[in-house]
């Protein structure tokens, strides 16, 4: 099967980057970096008017009225521009709280692991946070709670994870992913070494294809579950995006040596931003017990 996008889709990704280009470039991500817990309310808003929270939302009610597909473009786009705030939830939550589909509220829920993304900047929670504590978060740009006690006791209510939640996270980690791929073929082409770009090695072309490799790989996937909708296509998406974003931070990492690891360089912040995410919505195990069972009663 061929996923081409049309023509309405690449200009609406080519729209979205353009826009956080334009907002949330270096300069904008440094600062964030500088300032662990701000969220930039004005940037929210824009995002907001930009139709970013209310791409699903049907027209009738104030939204874009696109799809999933759409949805998952502009998410990879956010992923790519690492850019901070609860997303995800915000954009889920468009049409149902107030204000979140213009922007001008900020939701954040609890995820099936009791963490809290930017507890403190929310406007509103969704689903059971008291008594939520402060953790110590590896993303300077993800400050992070958790709520105590086992899933059962924080939300015995609370509906199973939402596919939604899963694929678009998917598409935020395939953004990363996209983005440490660029990053290392670019300072492979411009560093040099013994007198050679260090992309003339063979070392450094297999840890650039490889990631090449990966990435591709979740993006056929990821572009496959946002067409589909099926749970098990959502599932393998996020198994996949999650692989190909930490892996290839990681790889990216490694193209860079230890600069890869100074603050000046945002490659650090990519691996870091994609370990939080793996814990956001459902983690791991939970897609692939899901997966297996899925895989299981369509083998009976």
């Amino acid at each position: 099967m061929r996923f081409q996008l049309t023509e309405d889709q690449r200009a609406l990704r080519a729209g979205v980057r353009e826009l956080l280009t334009r907002r949330f470039g270096p300069q904008e991500l440094r600062a964030a970096v500088e300032a662990p817990g701000h969220l930039e309310r004005g940037l929210w808003r824009e995002l907001g008017a930009a139709g970013f929270f209310a791409l699903r939302l049907p027209g009738t009610e104030g939204g874009v009225g696109l799809g999933l597909p759409e949805a998952v473009l502009a998410f990879e786009e956010a992923g790519r521009a690492l850019l901070p705030g609860p997303l995800v939830a915000t954009h889920l939550a468009a049409g149902e709280v107030p204000g979140a589909a213009t922007g001008e509220t900020v939701v954040t829920d609890v995820g099936g692991c009791g963490l809290v993304e930017w507890l403190p900047a929310a406007d509103v929670v969704r689903g059971e946070g008291a008594g939520a504590v402060p953790l110590r978060s590896v993303d300077p740009l993800t400050p992070l709670h958790r709520v105590p006690g086992p899933p059962s006791d924080r939300a015995p209510e609370a509906p199973g994870v939402d596919p939604a939640a899963v694929l678009l996270t998917a598409a935020e980690q395939l953004g990363s992913a996209t983005r440490a791929c660029e990053l290392a073929a670019q300072h492979a082409r411009t560093r040099e070494q013994f007198g050679r770009p260090i992309g003339a090695f063979q070392a450094v072309k297999h840890l650039c294809a490889e990631m090449l490799v990966r990435t591709e790989t979740a993006r056929a996937a990821v572009y496959a579950a946002a067409v589909t909708a099926d749970p098990a296509d959502v599932d393998t998406a996020r198994l996949l995006a999650d692989d190909a974003a930490v892996r290839g931070a990681r790889d990216c990492l490694q193209v860079h040596g230890g600069m890869g690891f100074t603050w000046e360089f945002e490659v650090h912040l990519h691996l870091k931003r994609a370990w939080v995410r793996t814990h956001r919505a459902s983690d791991a195990t939970e897609s692939e017990e899901r997966l297996a069972a899925e895989l299981l009663a369509g083998a009976v």
